[in-house]
């Protein structure tokens, strides 16, 4: 399991160094800043990308591992592209408390979904977070710099969802299964009331 911890570390690495380019001299750095900080601004979006760390390390297999959340991050740069540009995306606010309910239910119900499936669900919940990041960008930010901070902070949530799954696992499973179901399933019941609030 160390080794694959290292193969989804280096993903998430590269990710962090393509993002990190964009914030290259000329771009203000409020604007990076900025974009740093929203992803750690909303209890809906630290549940939902932590979660992703966790649930990609629960799978116990090196492709889901790396896959998962670098299948969000680059999604949600789509969805954030989307958002600073103005386009219109309906329901987005809906999409993101159900990506916390259902991360948290997949965590608590030990869903196992194959690889096609976790994907485009991730992603499409990536996409909805992304575009939230964009139309929330001030005018005077660069685009690139700021959506470069989204994505470092982005990754750096499932790198820290990866940890914590890693060292849950090291209980054992006796202990590790009760542990991230009561975790998911807590995490599921806040989404109910994020979501609530979007109606």
């Amino acid at each position: 399991m160390k080794h694959t911890i290292k193969v989804a570390g280096g993903a998430l690495l590269v990710c962090l160094v393509a993002s990190s380019a964009y914030a290259h001299p000329g771009h203000d750095m409020g604007g990076l800043a900025h974009g740093m900080a929203h992803p750690l601004s909303g209890l809906d979006h630290i549940l939902a990308m932590t979660m992703v760390g966790i649930y990609a390390y629960q799978q116990r297999g090196t492709q889901a591992l790396w896959l998962l959340p670098v299948t969000f991050v680059a999604l949600m740069a789509v969805g954030g592209a989307l958002g600073i540009a103005g386009a219109g995306l309906p329901l987005v606010e809906i999409g993101i408390g159900l990506s916390v309910v259902a991360l948290g239910a997949a965590l608590a119900l030990d869903v196992k979904l194959p690889a096609m499936i976790a994907t485009t669900v991730i992603g499409a919940f990536a996409v909805c977070h992304g575009f939230a990041h964009g139309a929330e960008m001030t005018l005077d930010a660069s685009g690139y710099a700021y959506a470069s901070g989204f994505m470092l902070a982005t990754a750096s949530l499932h790198l820290a969802g990866i940890g914590i799954g890693a060292s849950i696992g090291r209980l054992g499973r006796r202990l590790e299964s009760p542990l991230v179901r009561t975790a998911g399933g807590i995490a599921s019941l806040v989404g109910v009331g994020l979501l609530a609030g979007t109606l």
